[in-house]
């Protein structure tokens, strides 16, 4: 499947939202959602690689912990994880960029990301 039809598949169910409000705001949506998912694959890679390896981002936040478990959140208690934990706690991610880079990263991907997203 090629990434244009992965992102115009997102856009279809993002349409399907009040929350979300024109192409603004879903590419706003999908930047974020698409930055931990992408992250994500990536600390897996430094996991395998590096044996005292350790994400710069609290566990319960990898993508494969709250996202990619098919039997996990969903509706409210989703809406309420990202919007009170997810976004939130990375906003405010404690990441010198001297210290910790990847999640200094992290830290201003998210300085402005937001959830306008009402069903999950």
């Amino acid at each position: 499947m090629s990434i244009s039809s992965v992102v115009k598949s997102i856009q279809d169910i993002m349409r399907k939202d009040a929350g979300v409000d024109g192409d603004a705001q879903r590419l706003g949506q999908m930047s974020w959602l698409l930055f931990l998912k992408i992250f994500d694959a990536q600390e897996e890679d430094l996991e395998f690689e590096l044996d005292d390896y350790r994400s710069p981002i609290p566990e319960e936040y990898l993508w494969r912990n709250w996202a990619a478990d098919k039997q996990g959140m969903t509706g409210e208690e989703l809406l309420g994880f990202i919007n009170n934990d997810l976004l939130p706690d990375l906003k405010n991610l404690i990441a010198p960029v001297d210290k910790n880079p990847r999640g200094f990263v992290v830290k201003e991907a998210f300085s402005d990301a937001f959830n306008y997203g009402k069903h999950a």
